[in-house]
């Protein structure tokens, strides 16, 4: 029979996947010394390590794959500036409930409304709700896209399709091409029904023509991004002029 040393159980423990217990093996033993574990205990306490382990390294993870960035928390949302926000909406999706559903939601308004804010709260909570979220921008999502090769295309495609929730950012901030409209309809398509879609965007939908021009795709596009939605519209003025404007305000009398 190999016999085993102390030193030598770390080791062991790393080998077989075990790293948590591996990492806090003296502390381990102490407290199951201390409070005389049954054996049961003991298995109980180390699966229970090794679960949250993977939890922490799985959240930290699907953090780094959202890029969502900085954002202030919605606590600091001020719902009092906008002349007109449904509160109750928002919150609803902030639930995040509505991803089992598949459906989806459409956040319209001007610039500086806080409408990106409200999205990466969206985000964050299916994040810690366990979901696989990716934030993107518009402008990202299809440079992205815009590969060479058809089958690096298909594999991108597919995990745009596969996440749990896909967050589109200022989209139809800028005008793009009829290739580009189609490569947001695949995105569109491939989540039908199947995951949900959280977008941003400034300009009303009969101006998405304006936006992508000669695409063919568009009226397709909304029909299927809009059958399963919520459109919460924002209107009021530059949230970010405001403070501007205040800090000016305070820099002249100091």
């Amino acid at each position: 029979m190999m016999k085993t040393t102390s030193n030598d159980l770390p080791a062991l423990l790393n080998q077989i996947g075990l790293r948590a217990t591996a990492e806090g093996l003296d502390d381990l033993i102490a407290r199951a010394s201390k409070g005389r574990w049954t054996p049961h205990q003991l298995l109980e306490q180390m699966a229970r390590q090794e679960s949250d382990c993977k939890a922490r390294k799985n959240l930290v993870h699907r953090m780094y794959m959202a890029r969502l960035g900085r954002f202030k928390p919605m606590i600091d949302f001020d719902w009092n500036w906008p002349k007109k926000i449904d509160r109750e909406l928002i919150e609803r999706y902030l639930t995040g409930d509505f991803i089992s559903e598949a459906r989806n939601l459409v956040v319209l308004g001007a610039n500086g409304l806080g409408k990106t804010m409200i999205v990466q709260n969206i985000a964050h909570n299916a994040l810690l709700a366990g979901q696989t979220v990716w934030f993107r921008t518009a402008s990202d999502l299809i440079s992205d896209l815009s590969c060479d090769s058809p089958t690096l295309r298909r594999n991108k495609l597919n995990a745009y399709g596969r996440v749990h929730l896909l967050c589109i950012d200022e989209l139809a901030y800028l005008s793009y091409d009829s290739h580009a409209a189609d490569l947001i309809y695949e995105v569109v398509n491939r989540r039908y029904e199947c995951g949900s879609i959280v977008l941003t965007t400034n300009r009303a939908f009969k101006d998405w023509n304006d936006v992508f021009p000669h695409a063919t795709s568009i009226a397709t596009m909304l029909d299927r991004l809009l059958h399963h939605a919520d459109i919460c519209l924002i209107e009021g003025d530059s949230y970010r002029m405001r403070e501007s404007e205040k800090e000016s305000k305070s820099r002249k009398k100091k």
